[in-house]
């Protein structure tokens, strides 16, 4: 047996292989006795026809090229197996995938057989600077203004409803009502409920039936058609008039408590208005460093990634799209919907998915292949008592499903814990070293921890986020407003 291997683009070798007429020989013969086993020849035991009677039974035309040939087939699978395989043991190449059949270029009995392969390897990336960043990390200051938003939503939290008595209804009123709809005289389906509670203004009901409630009091019966909209997910209603009868049984208004010192002590241990605000600056201050480091992070990897080079062989993006696809049914488990919900409500397919899928994958690919890289260089790795731990911990996850938890038993679902941990590792061994390097950025650390107060409600992290979040993404609120649509399906099932 011969070989050749020359380079190819976007990181694959083509593999040239020459198979000797005795090589090819022994394949063949090796093929008559496993079709001999799996195929009954009248008059003789399995194992045991000769081949000409066995060809005979199987169909075999060799005056015909295009009629099939179980013996030649056999054969081919064999050499393949065996030639590529020791092949690619005589060379370096980290090939990270096998196709099932060669091009074959060859085959004949008496002289021999040749076949081509085109194969993925590991591509080389070539790291540019990673460690020189034309960036600081950014510490956004806790304004005055901030606070106050936050003192408003602990406000809110703590707001009562109290009926309405001299007045009739306005946005953001709280009320109850019976209704029925009507259309050509005849009930709607759908269109009708005893006591229905609502937030008037929020647009919970069809598009200009809560404006027509404004003004009304308790027990006030009010009547007054709505048109439907085109895009109504009932057909029978789009662009329908519909003629709604509705009674206010209940109005009350949310009544927010003064921003005073007995506020203050009602929403947590302090002494005032002035310790409530004092230990938010510091939760928050606390908040904006971490949210620094996070940031300084992503802009770590992105700089990297953008000085480095690397072909992207197409199996690591196909690979790195399944894990996408992957990573949303977890997403969907762990919001207890279907997979199969998702996609409907979406109106989405799973090659919709792969394609809209591709080109995040591709960068995804190539950051992983630098960060592996520097790993590499830095001498990084993760043990598997890490990757144990790490699993353990996303088990114990209250939130975690049996199909999450199945997912992190199997190859796939661990390979992936270790290389977000070894991504992880990098990340942070990068920001330590920069910042041991700048003794300015010294407070930029990872998972600070507030000091001094016991947790409570009032100063929750999750509402501090709130306060000091940027604009929302568009992106994942579309897909929680999928989700939370896939969810109302799934239950109504």
């Amino acid at each position: 047996m011969n070989t050749t291997i020359r380079e190819a683009d976007r990181s694959t070798i083509v593999l040239e292989v020459e198979i000797t007429d005795k090589e090819l020989q022994g394949a063949i013969d090796e093929g008559v006795r496993h079709l001999s086993r799996r195929t009954r020849v009248p008059g003789f035991r399995p194992g045991k026809a000769p081949r000409p009677l066995l060809e005979r039974a199987l169909g075999v035309d060799r005056s015909d090229p295009t009629a099939p040939d179980p013996v030649y087939d056999e054969a081919r699978e064999h050499l393949y197996e065996r030639t590529v395989i020791s092949a690619l043991q005589e060379s370096d190449k980290d090939v990270l995938e096998l196709p099932r059949e060669p091009e074959w270029t060859s085959f004949e009995e008496g002289v021999g057989a040749s076949y081509t392969v085109r194969l993925p390897v590991r591509p080389t990336v070539e790291l540019g600077d990673h460690t020189d960043y034309p960036f600081t990390p950014q510490v956004d200051e806790v304004t005055d203004e901030q606070i106050d938003m936050v003192v408003e939503q602990l406000r809110d939290q703590q707001a009562s409803l109290v009926p309405v008595e001299d007045r009739g209804a306005q946005s953001d009123d709280f009320a109850v009502i019976r209704f029925e709809g009507h259309r050509d005289g005849q009930p709607v389906d759908g269109a009708r409920a005893d006591r229905f509670p609502l937030i008037i203004g929020k647009e919970r009901m069809v598009p200009g039936f809560e404006a027509n409630l404004l003004g009304m009091r308790e027990d006030e019966e009010r009547t007054f058609t709505v048109t439907f909209p085109e895009d109504y997910a009932d057909e029978e209603l789009q662009g329908q008039e519909v003629e709604f009868t509705v009674t206010l049984l209940e109005l009350r208004e949310r009544r927010l408590p003064e921003a005073d010192d007995d506020f203050a002590g009602q929403v947590g241990p302090y002494e005032d208005m002035a310790d409530l605000r004092a230990d938010l600056r510091t939760r928050m201050t606390t908040n904006s460093l971490d949210r620094a480091r996070h940031v300084f992070a992503d802009r770590i990897i992105e700089y990297a990634t953008a000085n480095a080079t690397a072909e992207l062989p197409d199996v690591l993006v196909d690979r790195e799209v399944e894990m996408m696809i992957d990573e949303l049914q977890v997403r969907t488990a762990q919001q207890g919907i279907r997979y199969e919900d998702y996609l409907r409500v979406t109106e989405k397919t799973e090659d919709g998915l792969r394609v809209e899928y591709r080109e995040g994958a591709e960068h995804r690919v190539k950051v992983l292949l630098v960060l592996g890289a520097i790993a590499d260089k830095e001498d990084v790795s993760v043990s598997d008592a890490d990757v144990e731990a790490e699993i353990e911990s996303l088990r114990s996850d209250d939130s975690a499903s049996p199909t999450v938890a199945e997912y992190l038993d199997s190859d796939r679902g661990r390979n992936y814990v270790r290389s977000q941990l070894r991504r992880s590792q990098v990340v942070e061994m990068l920001i330590d070293r920069w910042i041991e390097a700048h003794p300015e950025f010294k407070d930029v650390q990872h998972q600070h921890q507030p000091h001094g107060r016991e947790e409570t409600a009032a100063t929750a992290p999750d509402l501090i986020d709130e306060a000091m979040a940027d604009d929302e993404d568009d992106e994942a609120d579309d897909e929680m407003a999928a989700l939370e649509a896939a969810a109302v399906e799934g239950a109504n099932e």
